[in-house]
């Protein structure tokens, strides 16, 4: 059976994009593309958890010293931490391509504990799980394309679905299905889809035991966290954490997801399948951390580094490969182009 890392290269060689960008940029160029740095994706890390760091720190001196202005302040930083928490969900993705740091050992072990246990991910099922998103993208057998299903809607539709992101209602109900599958209750993916394991010959202590060793990454390291914070009096830091993952974080993931794939052509060329899109400063603070708006470059070449994609974009512009990208706002308007 290939393994995980393989699968990516295997939906990677079914497409035409490696065949031509080798013939237009050179095997040199796209070997040097791929070369991974433990210095870059190790600063991206530390540079996401100093980042959160500092808006905790604000959201905590907001409330403990200011009173007129404590609540417009804390409300901006869980929006921008909701972007940092989608930055440590992009990292495990990295880890996934085992394109995070060039030492494979030390890539795991970064991604396990300090980008997917803070947000509830687990690295093997993910990296998985994505593998087949990238071999079938845009296709019927695509497990991303609950994701993006029922666009183009309607723009009252698109404003309830932030509603119900802003207001807790999808963070809530995503760490309920996160914790059903880890129970092994439901089968384990990324958007959403209840799909029932079926474990006729287990009981209720099989489910707990499934729930425990599924999820003890992330409940060894929020244990960590609020006993930090607790011991230094400071459990309001490990409330506004968890306030930014219910309320802000599924607004990000949302609007990152529709930029990539919602509103493509429903067919196996990844080069129209999916969406390369321009990120200024808010976009990239809030919807493409770690230059994940390149995602055009991303899946033309699975292998490269995020640290990479800035540079194969610019070389497959002036080669005229991809079209120009659209900003974050004019996708926003044609996802919400129906009538």
């Amino acid at each position: 059976m290939k393994q995980p890392h393989d699968l990516f290269e295997t939906g990677l060689l079914r497409e035409s994009a490696r065949e031509r960008l080798t013939a237009e940029l050179g095997s040199d160029t796209i070997q040097r593309l791929q070369q991974r740095s433990n210095i870059r994706g190790g600063w991206a890390v530390i540079s996401c958890w100093l980042s959160i760091g500092l808006l905790l720190a604000c959201s905590w001196f907001a409330i403990d010293l200011l009173s007129y202005w404590a609540i417009p302040i804390v409300l901006l930083c869980l929006l921008f931490l909701g972007g940092r928490i989608l930055a440590l969900a992009i990292l495990t993705h990295e880890g996934a391509h085992r394109t995070l740091l060039a030492n494979s050992k030390w890539n795991d072990l970064i991604s396990h504990w300090l980008c997917a246990a803070p947000v509830y991910l687990d690295l093997a099922k993910y990296r998985y799980h994505h593998a087949q998103h990238h071999i079938h993208t845009g296709t019927e057998k695509d497990v991303d394309l609950p994701l993006i299903e029922g666009f183009p809607t309607t723009r009252p539709s698109l404003m309830r679905k932030f509603i119900r992101d802003l207001t807790g209602q999808t963070g809530v109900k995503s760490l309920i299905g996160l914790c059903l599958m880890n129970a092994e209750f439901i089968r384990w993916n990324v958007t959403g889809v209840v799909d029932k394991v079926n474990h006729a010959d287990w009981h209720w202590y099989h489910h707990l035991r499934a729930f425990f060793v599924n999820s003890r990454r992330t409940l060894l390291f929020h244990a960590g966290f609020f006993a930090i914070c607790f011991s230094l009096n400071l459990t309001v830091v490990f409330a506004l954490w968890w306030a930014a993952y219910f309320f802000t974080y599924p607004f990000c993931i949302r609007v990152r997801a529709i930029a990539e794939h919602a509103v493509t052509e429903r067919t196996g060329d990844m080069l129209r399948n999916t969406r390369t899109t321009q990120a200024g400063l808010l976009a990239r603070a809030l919807f493409a951390p770690c230059h994940v708006n390149f995602h055009i470059e991303h899946h033309a070449l699975v292998s490269v580094p995020f640290w990479q994609l800035p540079e194969l974009h610019k070389l497959m512009q002036e080669k005229n490969i991809t079209p120009p990208p659209p900003s974050y706002w004019q996708v926003l308007k044609l996802a919400a182009s129906a009538r």
